[in-house]
């Protein structure tokens, strides 16, 4: 048990019969009586945001969330099948608890899987990652004065903006937290 006084952003904690994540929170003194903590937190099984403001002497039940080591191996329809690096088991998660990251993932990239005992809660993709353009519209030269951007299309689908000079079938190197173009690969 912890009390709401120790929140950070990052705390994960189990209440109301759930698994949620603190986003933010602010402790607030009123002029009279005691101490309040404002809190924002999200659901890590259905993503939802709530507001919540605690007493200060409240004490909330922190979870321990081990991050395991997992390799994307393929889609199937709708779910994401990976294995564990470690045990070699097998495990498919849904679109919902891969999301965004989806657009980054090709076959065999290893990933970070967030699990609650045997329950998997969030995915983090590695911070770059390099993937090949199959589609872009060339670059023409006297675009701009300064260096301009296209739209290109990933292997995986996604769409980033990268500049004019980079072209079809060429690899490159994404951010996987902003979706940014770095640099060639």
């Amino acid at each position: 048990m912890i009390s709401v006084t120790e929140l950070r952003n990052g705390t994960k904690v189990e209440m109301d019969g759930g698994l949620w994540e603190c986003l933010e929170y602010s402790h607030l003194k009123m002029g009279r009586g005691g101490a309040k903590v404002v809190t924002k937190f999200r659901n890590m099984e259905s993503g939802s945001i709530v507001d919540r403001t605690f007493n200060s002497g409240e004490k909330l039940q922190d979870i321990y969330v081990e991050g395991k080591k997992m390799q994307y191996l393929y889609p199937d329809g709708e779910d994401y099948v990976f294995m564990d690096l470690d045990t070699f088991d097998q495990i498919t998660l849904g679109k919902t608890l891969v999301s965004d990251a989806a657009k980054f993932m090709k076959e065999n990239t290893e990933v970070e899987v967030a699990m609650y005992g045997e329950k998997p809660l969030s995915i983090t993709l590695p911070n770059q990652v390099i993937l090949k353009i199959v589609q872009t519209d060339p670059g023409v030269r006297g675009d701009t004065v300064s260096g301009g951007t296209k739209p290109a299309t990933l292997e995986t689908g996604a769409v980033v903006q990268v500049p004019l000079f980079v072209e079809q079938d060429t690899n490159v190197k994404v951010d996987t937290r902003t979706g940014q173009y770095l640099s060639r690969a």
